[in-house]
C-alpha cells in the first residue's frame, strides 16, 4: 500500500483502502497527502515525527526520499518504532510540477489565517494536522523536518534553516545534521510563517527547514549523495539514535534583514545565476525598489540567500546574512 500511495496521490487516484497494518506498525490516510504510522512497538528514543515534502510542488527529491522511507518500512526491512506523519504539502502543484499554484504556501503556516483560496485551505488542513498528531503523541519529544530543494545553485548544496522562536535547539541536533551531510545552518531572525516554522513557534518542536540539494523534475535528482539525510530519516522513524558528526563541519550564519519586493519596478541587482550564500563587500547595491529604494551593504560583507526577485509584491526576495560563530554544540 505505501508504494503505491505517492503514485495514487500524484495521479489523483482514491486509495483502495484508508488504514491497514504492516509488519511493525498500523496506518491511516487522514487526508490527502496525509499519512500517519503508529508503531506496533514504540522505542525507548522515540519522537513524534514529522516529515514533509512538497511544500512547493516543483521540489521532488524530497518525496522520493520519502517514497524510499515508506518503502522500507512496508517490506519491513525498517522497523517502525516512532510516530511517523508524513505529509506532501502542495499537491496540485506537485502535480502541475509548479511552485505553487496562485500563491506560495510556505507563508501561510500561521494560526488565524483568513485568507481565501486553495492553498490557504490547505496551509488550515495541514496545519489541523499537525496540531492534532502532536495532541495524540503529546508524550513523546516534537520534531519536524520540512524537506524542501533550492530553486539555484548553493555554495553550500545541503544546508538548513532554523526557524526564528524562543525554542532553542537541542545540541544532538546539530550533530545529527552535520553527519546527515547538512553543510551550512541559516538562523532566521524573524517570524517567518512557514511550516517548520509553526511547529517549532507553536508546539516547540525540533523543527527545520532542510534544503537538500537544487530543484529537478522526478527522475533527475541525485538520490546518492541525500543517502546520509535518508538515515537520519530512517533512525528517526526507527525510534533509533541517529549518527553523529562534529557539528564544526557545517558553517553557521545569521538572517541579519530581508529584501521585499514593494513595487513593480523591483530589481535585484546582480546575475540571475548567483549562487546562494555569495558574499557581497560593504557598498554594493543589492536591489532596487520604486517604492522603498536600493538596497546597499552597510559595513559588514552580506550573504544573499533565496534571491528571487521574480515574487509576489510584498513579498521576501532575499535574506541577507552574516557569518556567525557556531552555537554551543555540547552534547550533555
Amino acid at each position: 500500500m505505501l508504494d503505491q500511495w505517492l503514485d495514487m496521490t500524484l495521479n489523483d487516484k482514491a486509495p483502495p483502502v484508508y488504514s491497514g497494518a504492516l509488519a511493525s506498525a498500523s496506518y491511516r490516510l487522514h487526508a490527502p497527502g496525509v499519512l500517519e504510522l503508529v508503531p506496533d512497538t514504540r522505542a525507548t528514543n522515540a519522537r513524534a515525527c514529522v516529515f514533509s515534502a512538497a511544500v512547493h510542488g516543483n521540489e521532488t527529491a524530497p518525496v522520493e526520499l520519502i517514497g524510499e522511507l515508506l518503502a522500507a518500512i512496508e517490506a519491513g526491512t525498517l522497523r517502525l518504532g516512532a510516530p511517523l506523519l508524513v505529509m506532501l504539502g502542495n499537491i496540485p502543484a506537485l502535480r502541475a510540477g509548479t511552485r505553487y499554484i496562485t500563491t506560495n504556501l510556505n507563508r501561510l503556516f500561521k494560526r488565524g489565517l483568513d485568507t481565501a483560496g486553495s492553498e490557504p485551505d490547505r496551509a488550515r488542513e495541514l496545519i489541523a494536522r499537525v496540531d492534532a498528531f502532536y495532541a495524540r503523541h503529546s508524550a513523546l519529544p516534537p520534531l519536524h523536518y520540512d524537506l524542501h530543494t533550492a530553486i539555484r545553485e548553493s555554495l553550500y548544496p545541503r544546508f538548513a534553516v532554523v526557524p526564528y522562536s524562543s525554542t532553542p535547539t537541542a545540541p544532538e541536533q546539530w550533530e545529527w545534521l552535520a553527519a546527515a551531510g547538512i553543510q551550512a545552518v541559516l538562523d532566521q531572525h524573524c517570524h517567518s510563517w512557514t511550516l517548520s516554522h509553526y511547529s517549532r513557534h507553536y508546539h516547540g518542536a525540533q523543527a527545520f527547514t532542510l534544503e537538500l540539494g537544487r530543484v529537478a523534475p522526478f527522475g533527475g535528482n541525485d538520490l546518492a549523495a541525500l543517502g546520509p539525510m535518508l538515515g537520519l530519516l530512517k533512525a528517526l522513524a526507527g525510534g533509533a539514535i541517529p549518527a553523529r558528526a562534529p557539528a564544526d563541519t557545517m558553517d553557521f550564519f545569521r538572517v541579519e534583514r530581508e529584501v521585499r519586493r514593494e513595487s513593480d519596478e523591483f530589481c535585484l541587482c546582480f546575475a540571475d545565476d548567483t549562487p546562494n550564500f555569495t558574499a557581497f563587500a560593504p557598498g554594493t547595491r543589492l536591489a532596487r525598489d520604486a517604492r522603498t529604494g536600493d538596497t546597499v551593504v552597510d559595513h559588514t560583507p552580506l550573504h544573499v540567500v533565496f534571491p528571487n526577485a521574480r515574487v509576489e509584491i510584498g513579498a521576501r526576495a532575499a535574506l541577507l546574512a552574516t557569518a556567525a560563530a557556531p552555537p554551543n554544540t555540547k552534547v550533555e
